[in-house]
């Protein structure tokens, strides 16, 4: 299970996703996160969703990828699904038993919330996946670089937020050799009830914050002997520049949001 994560990954390609700029990406991105929570109806979300599917698709990404970004996260979009069963009491009668109530309106919304999720955890996830760790950190700092105005320290912000993203999957191998180490002396996970189990996670921790400070003070050593320093006095290797492509895909996402706007105004909503 804890393999499955991939978030903070990233897999190198030459696709036309990988080949946008970074700063195109997260700006389509947080584009594309707000207007999924304008959709209102199925129509706008099945729009949403096709774009979703046709990018990953450009992405040029293996299946399984994406499969085990989604595996970690199924209980949750379960438990959320539920909950949207229960709670929400529009429309017609479906099921009913002493406090339980389903309508047709709760299933609705499960499906909506559902697709929602998958949907915003699929495009979320494409942009670590298809960004290098040096060029979401560029792009960052070059998006921020306005909060310079208020002496805010922008590169180091970037810097932190990417180093952040990136120890994720670091720390999760880390956390399956400890598991295994520990499962080998004779320890068990999974047996047992709620209770048992995390009891069982806390001798993890120990020793995963020491592994952790170990490689940050790893690399704030390796960072200084190459006299890394940042902010306005740094130089790039690589210059991040604005092409066709991004032309392209900022239009596709123009039309995609206004086509959004229409179906909700003109269709019925389900939320």
């Amino acid at each position: 299970m804890v393999k499955d994560i991939t978030i903070g990954q990233f897999f190198p390609g030459k696709s036309f996703l990988h080949k946008l700029d970074a700063r195109t990406k997260i700006i389509l991105t947080f584009a594309f996160i707000i207007f999924i929570f304008v959709c209102k109806n199925f129509w706008s979300m099945g729009l949403l969703c096709g774009f979703a599917i046709v990018t990953y698709l450009l992405s040029r990404l293996s299946p399984k990828i994406i499969l085990k970004s989604f595996k970690p996260l199924l209980p949750i979009i379960f438990l959320t699904t539920v909950l949207q069963l229960y709670y929400t009491q529009k429309g017609n009668v479906l099921f009913e038993w002493k406090f339980i109530t389903i309508t047709d309106g709760g299933v609705y919304m499960a499906i909506f919330i559902a697709i929602r999720i998958l949907t915003l955890l699929l495009m979320s996830s494409l942009l670590t996946y298809t960004t290098s760790p040096t060029d979401l950190t560029d792009a960052i700092e070059k998006l921020l670089s306005p909060l310079k105005v208020f002496k805010v320290d922008v590169h180091t912000f970037a810097m932190m937020m990417t180093i952040a993203l990136r120890f994720i999957p670091i720390l999760m191998e880390e956390t399956d050799k400890i598991m295994k180490a520990q499962t080998a002396r004779g320890a068990d996970f999974e047996s047992g009830g709620i209770v048992k189990r995390v009891k069982a996670l806390f001798p993890i921790f120990i020793p995963l914050f020491i592994s952790a400070f170990k490689r940050a003070i790893e690399l704030a050593d390796a960072m200084s002997c190459r006299c890394y320093t940042g902010g306005t006095t740094r130089t790039r290797l690589r210059q991040m520049k604005i092409t066709y492509r991004d032309v392209v895909a900022t239009v596709i996402m123009v039309i995609v949001c206004s086509c959004i706007v229409i179906l909700n105004i003109k269709l019925p909503n389900v939320i």
